[in-house]
């Protein structure tokens, strides 16, 4: 049964519940969803702080109501001290600590250039402290531990080596907290107010950012007061797909929203129908293989690529691609990078805004870096980056990282607005083009399209394979079907955010909202 949400004025969803009815609050009154957005980013930076934090990136996707949607890349650079000498006598970046926390956090500029563009399209902005209004009050005052939180620290591989203001703050009295417990962070707390204060550009030039270079100096980060100084969040044109059922949007690099579409072009090129769901499942892992060859062939810091990537999306590139999958056996390229602990959100307000938007630290807990004069957990993106000089990734101070973040928003041909994203890597493309092509393509309904099962192909965990995992709802049939074609099939439980944490939301053409989530998560759809 198809449950999803339906309202006039105002749609979201989130994966956290508190999120969802923060940015519900600005919008009832009168807020963009710009603005509603950055309200429910900062509750989730502190609601959900595995997987998001202001010490990470974000990226934006905004359709208005006339004119071609824009980005906003948010991603943070790496450090100037982020040398190759840094890395003296290591074979490659390490995962947690201070020689991974190695590229400036974007997303607050982000949530600031963001506002920006509210102002230039004619609205009044709500204040800063505002928007901060509840972050600041479940910082302060705690909020209900989760069991997808409780679960982050307990499987945080990590914790051993953790500073103890790390394990204090995510563990306090030394215990993992239990689901329901009231859990706080109020340095956290003290800096949002700062930021509430005194601006979000405060971040970057202010006393926070003086506090956050001071513990990055004594952490030994690569980063500097001047490299906070010098960041700037920057507008982009999105990548364009033009699909048989419309116009599809994604993140140009350092984003992998190439990967995305160029899944969604291959099954639009090869006719893919969905009526035979092993077949489908086999096309889906198919495609984001061979996407995956061109992503880590081209895709880095676009200051540093030779191709235009919207060029990689031409019928011929598409065409090529499509040409490689063989209906009745499994091909052996294109491998996953790994992991990804992330947040999607989605916002629509009466005024015609749509929001597609990400936020994240990386892997779970990011580097495991807490800055202990500002409660910030900082990112672990710079892992992205290879110690090899002659590598596409290669590591150099001021270069964004890859990224794997990628919303999504398609305006369909029959005049419905739709967007969509997910958490969790490498899975981002593959759940993207699921729930698309399940929704859009076979036309089922938008709760189904992202409630019912899900795969993921590749690298989950930090161990690297090309597994095919399968939530355990799938019948034998298709377990059968796949396993005979030379997938390598491990079954998940029921309903395992291993598959991602999604959600939709569509704007009707008689101007009704729909909202999706993902029972996967602890968000909720809400409109009004």
């Amino acid at each position: 049964m198809d449950t999803s949400h339906t309202a006039p004025r105002g749609m979201v969803v989130t994966p956290h519940h508190l999120a969802t009815q923060t940015a519900i609050k600005i919008l009832q009154d009168g807020g963009t969803a710009i603005e509603a957005t950055v309200a429910a980013a900062a509750v989730i930076a502190v609601v959900y702080p595995h997987m998001n934090s202001i010490g990470g990136d974000g990226f934006w996707l905004i359709v208005p109501p006339h004119g071609d949607p824009i980005a906003i890349d948010a991603c943070g650079p790496a450090g100037s001290l982020a040398t190759l000498d840094f890395y003296k006598g290591y074979d490659e970046i390490p995962k947690t600590g201070p020689k991974s926390a190695i590229t400036v956090a974007g997303t607050v500029g982000g949530w600031e250039e963001a506002l920006k563009y509210v102002s230039e399209c004619g609205y009044q902005r709500k204040s800063v402290s505002k928007l901060l209004e509840d972050a600041i009050y479940y910082a302060e005052n705690g909020f209900a531990v989760t069991e997808p939180q409780k679960k982050g620290i307990e499987n945080y591989s990590d914790i051993k080596m953790a500073s103890k203001f790390f394990k204090n703050t995510f563990m306090p009295n030394g215990n993992v907290p239990r689901v329901g417990e009231r859990f706080c962070q109020r340095e956290l707390a003290a800096t949002l107010k700062e930021l509430s204060e005194n601006g979000l550009n405060s971040f970057y030039r202010g006393k926070v950012a003086k506090l956050i270079a001071e513990d990055m100096s004594d952490i030994g980060m690569p980063i500097t007061e001047s490299d906070l100084a010098n960041y700037a969040p920057t507008r982009r044109s999105p990548l364009k797909l033009l699909h048989e059922h419309g116009e599809i949007f994604n993140l140009p690099p350092p984003t992998q929203g190439l990967v995305s579409l160029s899944i969604l072009g291959i099954l639009d090129r090869l006719r893919e129908d969905g009526r035979n769901e092993g077949q489908f499942i086999h096309t889906v892992v198919e495609a984001t293989k061979q996407a995956f060859v061109i992503r880590d062939r081209y895709i880095t810091d676009p200051s540093y690529m030779k191709v235009d990537p919207q060029s990689l999306l031409a019928s011929h590139a598409i065409i090529d691609m499509a040409k490689q999958i063989k209906p009745d056996r499994v091909s052996t390229v294109g491998k996953g990078k790994g992991p990804g602990d992330t947040i999607w959100m989605g916002v629509m307000d009466n005024k015609g805004f749509s929001v597609s938007f990400i936020q994240s630290i990386f892997h779970i807990y990011g580097s495991g870096v807490l800055l202990p004069k500002t409660g910030i957990l900082w990112q672990n993106r710079g892992i992205s980056f290879s110690l090899n000089k002659d590598h596409i990734l290669a590591l150099k101070p001021g270069k964004k990282p890859f990224h794997t973040l990628n919303p999504a928003a398609a305006r369909l041909n029959d005049g419905r607005l739709m967007i969509y994203g997910t958490k969790g890597g490498d899975g981002q493309p593959q759940t993207q083009a699921i729930i698309f092509h399940r929704y859009v393509v076979q036309g089922h309904g938008l709760q189904k399209s992202v409630s019912d099962p899900r795969w993921v192909y590749g690298s989950t965990t930090d161990a690297q394979n090309d597994n095919l995992y399968l939530e355990g709802r799938f019948n034998e049939e298709i377990i059968t079907y796949l396993r005979n074609r030379g997938h390598k099939v491990v079954l998940l439980p029921p309903y395992d955010e291993l598959v991602g944490q999604a959600g939709a939301l569509v704007r009707h053409t008689n101007g009704m909202l729909e909202g999706a989530f993902d029972p996967r998560s602890d968000g909720s759809a809400a409109g009004f």
